[in-house]
């Protein structure tokens, strides 16, 4: 009787790490350096589940400063209809000034989107760009030459994936 619970416990405990480690695989978070200098920059991240790849990149330039550590999290639905993508800074407001900024959806259309000069971290709040700074697209989020100020400390991303009718 003890071998037999025994048994059931550690089968318990490998359903549960494949059911966590399947949900782990539908989002994922990682860091990387926000580079300034002038020179136009491109970090990606790719997602590849049933059978379908999504891939969200954020491509910039900046001046000013030094590297600043930014944060890209991708994430599919559990019914695989939307596509998530958000990248920021941590640490709230960027120091850096953006000349250029463009993040681009493979796989999905874009159905929401926005863009912060500011994020919410040490007692600040979120302030969102004005709309006429950026503009959405069927697939990218891009500045507005002439209308942009430069600031930019957060993007998010929202798409609905293609899915194949039947």
């Amino acid at each position: 009787m003890a071998l037999n619970n025994l048994a059931c416990f550690a089968l318990l405990v490998v359903t549960l790490t494949v059911t966590l480690a399947s949900a782990n695989e539908r989002t994922k978070t990682v860091e990387f350096n926000v580079k300034p200098g002038g020179a136009v920059h491109t970090f990606s991240e790719k997602m590849l589940l049933s059978q379908r790849e999504y891939e969200c990149s954020f491509t910039y330039a900046s001046q000013g400063g030094t590297n600043e550590q930014w944060l890209m999290s991708v994430g599919l639905s559990d019914d695989d209809s939307l596509f998530s993508c958000s990248v920021w800074r941590p640490q709230g407001k960027s120091y850096l000034f953006f000349t250029q900024f463009k993040a681009e959806l493979k796989g999905a259309k874009i159905e929401y989107a926005s863009a912060y000069s500011q994020t919410a971290a040490g007692g600040q709040r979120d302030v969102t760009l004005k709309e006429d700074e950026f503009t959405v697209g069927d697939s990218t989020v891009t500045h507005k030459d002439g209308k942009f100020r430069a600031e930019l400390s957060k993007l998010t991303i929202i798409g609905r994936t293609r899915h194949d009718e039947l």
